[in-house]
């Protein structure tokens, strides 16, 4: 990701990225966000109301307008000075929306940006329409994001583990034999097997 500076941006510039909304998304935003109504939750409330079914928070269709902001235009650095919103339709699940900045005035002696924000669904209806202004990166940043860190297996464990599996595998073996000389071994007087020698214990180095 690029952050842009004033010098980069012109009167005009454009960005947008198009969000798929899902049952996943808004539950997700519910939690962090800890908007708990029920019409955005709720089948049975929601299809109660003039929606009829479950509607996004329109703060969910707001913060994909961030996003873009914070990723494309100014994009990394920048920072949110303000921002207006009006709600014009709702968002529904399975909706796409495509959130849209451009850039409307530069003010160069105090470094800012005013941007007009929209989000528009997949059948191109308006959902939102707002006014941001920002601070845009006062240095050209070039981000790439930290791949997550993989835990490597603990080295420390696989002497361990190899070991549980050998002593496993002999004990196996060491049952089969036992079992196939009682099988061999000849009756006694009686019907009862001879009694044998005492096994020898095992070398614990050489099983």
């Amino acid at each position: 990701m690029t952050g842009l500076t004033m010098e980069d941006v012109a009167v005009g510039d454009v960005a947008e990225i198009t969000y798929p909304v899902t049952a996943e998304t808004i539950r997700e935003f519910v939690t962090a966000s800890g908007d708990d109504n029920p019409i955005h939750s709720d089948t049975a409330f929601a299809a109660a109301t003039r929606f009829g079914r479950v509607i996004a928070p329109g703060m969910l269709t707001g913060s994909f307008v961030s996003s873009v902001i914070g990723t494309r235009l100014p994009g990394p650095g920048t920072i949110y000075l303000s921002q207006s919103f009006r709600f014009m339709r709702p968002v529904y699940i399975d909706d796409q929306v495509t959130a849209r900045v451009e850039v409307v005035e530069r003010v160069l002696e105090r470094n800012r940006l005013r941007l007009a924000t929209t989000c528009v669904n997949q059948h191109g209806e308006l959902l939102l329409e707002g006014e941001a202004w920002v601070l845009p990166s006062p240095t050209r940043i070039e981000y790439t994001a930290p791949r997550p860190e993989r835990r490597p297996t603990s080295v420390a464990l696989l002497p361990a583990t190899l070991a549980v599996e050998m002593m496993s595998i002999w004990m196996a073996s060491s049952l089969a034999v036992a079992s196939q000389a009682l099988r061999l071994m000849p009756l006694a007087p009686g019907g009862r097997r001879a009694e044998s020698a005492p096994l020898a214990e095992p070398n614990p180095i050489r099983p």
